[in-house]
């Protein structure tokens, strides 16, 4: 029986940092997007609720796809596992990540 792989995707998405689990990743069909399926959510069985996975889950709630600008992604994993989708508010965690630094073609860089 083939194991299917489980990928966990962090992304910055309006100043926080966003953590999905998902069965599928690829090269989205629209230019400079990473496509992401199958969103994994953890079970309600546990009496611990946490808040930014809910909040995730109702956020993606009926969606079979969402693409991801590249240049949002911070690192992508395959993981042995699911785990717990979270929202870090502020991106608290960006303390050490520098954003690849963008030239707009129409302005000159400064000196």
């Amino acid at each position: 029986m083939k194991e299917e792989k489980i990928y966990r995707i962090s992304f910055y998405n309006q100043g926080n940092i966003y953590e999905l689990h998902a069965h599928s990743i690829q090269q989205g069909g629209l230019y400079a997007f990473v496509e992401i399926e199958g969103i994994i959510f953890g079970e309600r069985s546990s009496v611990v609720v946490d808040p930014s996975e809910e909040r995730l889950k109702s956020e993606f709630q009926g969606v079979k796809r969402t693409y991801i600008p590249l240049q949002s992604v911070i690192r992508i994993d395959e993981v042995d596992r699911g785990g717990s989708n979270k929202i870090i508010e502020g991106g608290t965690a960006a303390g050490t990540i520098m954003p690849f630094p963008l030239h707009h073609p129409g302005r000159k860089p400064d000196t």
